[in-house]
């Protein structure tokens, strides 16, 4: 049956507006202070994962809420096709045009935190799924979406799901938290922590960074007093702010913000005031770090790998910090499947001078392009958006096709779009919103229907 499936999203369209608008004004990043039995990401979080919750249960869906980890959804029965989406957010920071938790509609865009990344590809899914339950066209399959709370740092909420839950895997899906037409390989991501005693008198304190998976574009130092910084930043054409309070003088320098999968595209903060305090105060510890990490590629550090399928090495500097004569750098490491993380950090330490340690990892992810999971949604993909000529391709940044089986990233990001995500004025086009539910409507419906008639 070859339904229209962009023609019968349409009813649908100002139903996505408005239930997003009201998403995207919680504030989901994650919260420890709130954090709790129940609630373990935060009370922001929790109240995101409710909210769409409680928007199932009122169309008609079952949903479990999961101790707090992740709301699932879902309608059927039969083999289980698996929709992975995440509630949760990166911090704001920044000069926003629009204030991040407003939802603010101008110029046919919705700005806020999430409105891309993922609350907006998620609301997508969700009512793609709604219309295939109208229709009655969920027949012979289970269609279940997983909404997670904590995607950006670390996918907690899919491991309880999985594997302390012991929930079943899917025998097809996809994660709707990359881009179009789809995406079938993923670089492994691992990040590694610098950390160690380190005398950097006259500087009391360095912060900058606010998550590991992010450019830093703001960072700060509270050093001792001294006229002549004024003078030597201007030389330095930098972004900054300075402030003398009694003795000590605070520092400010500002970049640009970018994922932290493509960090060639930010200004990192950090890294220059690294550079630029290391340089006045003649510290080589800091001006070594400057040097190693300027490449984002790796070749100063002589760590640039590359492969074929999932191309080069990234390395973003996401979290600096020193207080008490402690240092510290968080790094996001990302790389093709033919590195060795092990031998790679072992290598770094052996030119660092603090001990580097590996907090976390995840492998490399490939599937094989011509897979029948591929093709049907490449083939989703092309019926219901015309477009024929974009390219399936392989990606640094991470999704949940690594914590769930048999899924890949699959939209909602259109081509040659610049969503923000991660940045300031994050934003989803209206017309990229609602053209994900038909062409997610198609994708769930085409595996669904592969899978029922495999029984």
């Amino acid at each position: 049956m070859n339904h229209q499936f962009k023609h019968l999203a349409l009813p649908y369209f100002d139903i996505a507006d408005q239930l997003l608008f009201d998403w995207i004004k919680i504030n989901s990043c994650y919260d420890e202070t709130t954090s709790k039995v129940g609630q373990p990401f935060g009370k922001g979080v929790k109240d995101a994962l409710n909210y769409i919750g409680k928007v199932a249960e009122k169309d008609g869906f079952n949903v479990a809420y999961n101790d707090g980890y992740a709301t699932e959804i879902s309608y059927g029965q039969g083999p289980i096709i698996g929709v992975y989406a995440h509630a949760d957010v990166v911090p704001v920071s920044g000069s926003w045009t629009y204030p991040p938790f407003s939802g603010t509609i101008a110029n046919g865009r919705m700005y806020g935190r999430g409105t891309s990344d993922d609350k907006g590809p998620a609301m997508a899914a969700y009512l793609a799924m709604k219309l295939l339950k109208d229709k009655g066209l969920i027949n012979g399959y289970t269609a279940r979406l997983v909404i997670g709370g904590n995607e950006e740092r670390g996918s907690a909420c899919l491991h309880y799901y999985f594997h302390t839950l012991k929930k079943p895997q899917a025998v097809a899906g996809f994660t709707p938290d990359g881009e179009f037409p789809l995406i079938y390989g993923e670089k492994g991501i691992s990040n590694y922590k610098l950390e160690g005693i380190v005398s950097l008198n006259p500087i009391h304190r360095i912060n900058a960074g606010v998550v590991s998976n992010s450019v830093i574009d703001r960072a700060e130092a509270i050093v001792d007093y001294n006229e002549k910084w004024e003078t030597y930043l201007k030389a330095t054409k930098h972004h900054y702010e300075i402030e003398h309070i009694n003795n000590q003088t605070r520092l400010v320098i500002f970049g640009k913000a970018a994922h932290g999968s493509l960090p060639e595209l930010g200004i990192n903060a950090g890294l220059i005031l690294l550079d630029v305090l290391g340089n006045f105060y003649k510290l080589d510890f800091l001006t070594k770090l400057a040097q190693q990490y300027r490449d984002p590629f790796g070749h100063n550090l002589e760590a640039y790998y590359e492969s074929k399928l999932l191309h080069h090495t990234t390395y973003n500097v996401g979290l600096v910090n020193y207080e008490s004569g402690v240092f510290s750098m968080v790094v996001n490491f990302r790389y093709p499947e033919t590195v060795d993380l092990d031998a790679t950090i072992n290598k770094i330490a052996g030119q660092t001078d603090v001990p580097v340690t590996i907090l976390m990892r995840s492998h490399p992810l490939l599937f094989d392009p011509n897979s029948s999971l591929v093709q049907i949604l490449l083939k989703a993909y092309q019926q219901e958006s015309g477009d024929f000529k974009s390219q399936m391709m392989t990606i640094g940044g991470g999704t949940y096709a690594k914590e769930a089986h048999n899924i890949v990233a699959f939209g909602s990001h259109f081509p040659n779009k610049d969503d923000h995500i991660h940045d300031v004025d994050e934003k989803i086009d209206l017309v990229d919103l609602h053209s994900s539910i038909g062409i997610y409507a198609r994708a769930i419906y085409d595996l669904g229907m592969h899978h029922a008639l495999k029984k």
